[in-house]
């Protein structure tokens, strides 16, 4: 089971929380969208590698989106905190609401954005 990929040229861990740039294209323009979140699984092997990220969403809502890593629409990735959990899938956070999400994975804050 994969714990750690390089996405963008940037390693990132199941736990850590990222945030991740997306380039969504409105008819005539392309703008940039956001997604913040924990990284709760990565899948797969070689050009068919996926990794999740869930956020909580207003109202408490739990909200997860999934990119193949070589994803062409993936603008940037920033590392915002990094996560020590010990298991490669952290499904149980789908069942925990707000701030009972964040409390299992320890963690370390970093000073610099996109540290690998």
């Amino acid at each position: 089971m994969t714990m750690i990929t390089e996405i963008k040229q940037k390693k990132v861990r199941v736990g850590d929380v990222i945030r991740v740039s997306q380039k969504i294209q409105e008819e005539d323009r392309i703008r940039i969208q956001v997604f913040e979140g924990t990284v709760i699984a990565i899948k797969g092997r070689d050009t068919g590698k996926s990794f999740t990220v869930r956020k909580i969403a207003a109202g408490g809502i739990g909200v997860e989106r999934i990119w193949p890593v070589n994803s062409p629409s993936i603008a940037k990735i920033t590392v915002v905190k990094r996560g020590n959990p010990k298991r490669s899938k952290l499904y149980y956070l789908r069942k925990r609401v707000s701030k009972e999400a964040q409390s299992p994975i320890t963690s370390q804050e970093t000073g610099i954005q996109g540290e690998p």
